[in-house]
């Protein structure tokens, strides 16, 4: 027993040596357009309003090695300056080992009108990210097992000084969005600068960059039932089909589905993955998302949605849980003319 014990933890110490030439994944959310800034930093502002939301999302809970992220954000629009600015804060715990990665972001944005109902706008963002894999909190090596007593209290691990100590860099991220009434399309290209992340003296690291291309289109289906209100207008209903595909390092994923908005109720169904291109002779199929939320006329969203895992680990891994809230603030003058009259058509969910 004691003998295997220590295999684990050789083999374990040797997978996180290796894994310093390993390839980096970021976190990723499949309500993407509830987390803009996350997502393109040329969404800061983008609303033309204050605004601050929340997400969490809680992967796999089925199983041991549970993946938990966690973000939170504000943007507002400086109309003098045609300029978006926000901040991100997103925590993130990945694995049985608790890699702990935690960024905060600055973002500014510039809105550019090219023509009538036709906007595009650059982004410009810049992280500070601090990485923790908390190896003696998390992780036992052979040294701190006691051969008299290998069941008993773990010695102090003190002979890997500077070992695993936190990482912290600095990532620079560009993006882009174009669009109109009822299309829109974004780019979006994270880490351009690679920072090292190796948890390893000496090690070197690079993580990857992320990119991300984003596009859609929203399909009116007529109006609806009249509000009850002052308005006398009527409820807005949309169909509107999407695509994210993502690549980063040697994985690549791509979401495809639709939303149906039946204002103020939001549903959403879309698929994720690459089955037709496997990563390491591994299947690339990822999970079917449902979503469902709410936009009230307040200005507060809120959204749920489940992915029910179709790759190896199967729906006994638990799927995953999402939920974003995010409200907008009302204008403090309502009665002033908007900057444009073009609302950005893509989803908040």
């Amino acid at each position: 027993m004691f003998q295997s014990q220590i295999n684990s933890v050789f083999l374990t110490l040797s997978a996180m040596c290796l894994a310093s030439t390993c390839f980096g994944q970021d976190p990723q959310y499949s309500q993407y357009y509830a987390a803009p800034l996350y997502l393109n930093p040329a969404f800061a502002g983008s609303e033309l309003a204050t605004r601050v939301g929340v997400n969490y999302r809680n992967q796999w809970p089925g199983l041991d090695a549970t993946f938990s992220t966690f973000s939170a954000y504000g943007d507002t629009f400086l109309e003098e300056y045609n300029t978006g600015v926000g901040f991100l804060v997103t925590n993130d715990t990945e694995g049985a080992a608790g890699l702990q990665s935690t960024h905060v972001s600055g973002m500014l944005s510039y809105e550019l009108k090219l023509a009538d109902n036709l906007y595009v706008r650059p982004g410009f963002q810049a992280s500070y990210m601090r990485r923790d894999i908390g190896f003696y909190e998390n992780l036992v090596f052979a040294n701190q097992i006691n051969p008299t007593d290998p069941f008993g209290p773990l010695l102090p691990g003190n002979d890997l000084q500077g070992f695993g100590e936190p990482v912290n860099l600095l990532s620079l991220s560009f993006g882009g969005l174009v669009f109109t009434e009822d299309f829109w399309f974004g780019l979006s290209t994270h880490h351009v600068n690679q920072p090292n992340q190796s948890f390893i003296e000496e090690g070197i690291s690079r993580l990857p960059i992320k990119y991300s291309i984003h596009t859609g289109y929203r399909i009116s289906l007529g109006r609806g039932a009249p509000k009850r209100d002052f308005t006398h207008t009527y409820r807005q209903r949309y169909f509107t089909p999407t695509i994210n595909y993502k690549r980063q390092g040697p994985f690549e994923q791509l979401d495809v589905g639709a939303y149906v908005y039946l204002e103020p109720i939001v549903f959403g169904l879309w698929y994720r993955g690459l089955p037709y291109k496997p990563v390491e002779n591994q299947s690339n199929r990822d999970a079917l998302v449902l979503m469902a939320g709410f936009n009230l006329p307040s200005g507060l969203n809120i959204g749920y949605s489940f992915d029910y895992t179709v790759s190896q680990l199967g729906i006994q891994s638990g799927g995953a849980h999402e939920i974003s809230i995010s409200y907008i603030f009302p204008p403090s003058n309502p009665g002033a003319p908007r900057k444009r009259d073009t609302i950005l058509p893509c989803p908040k969910f």
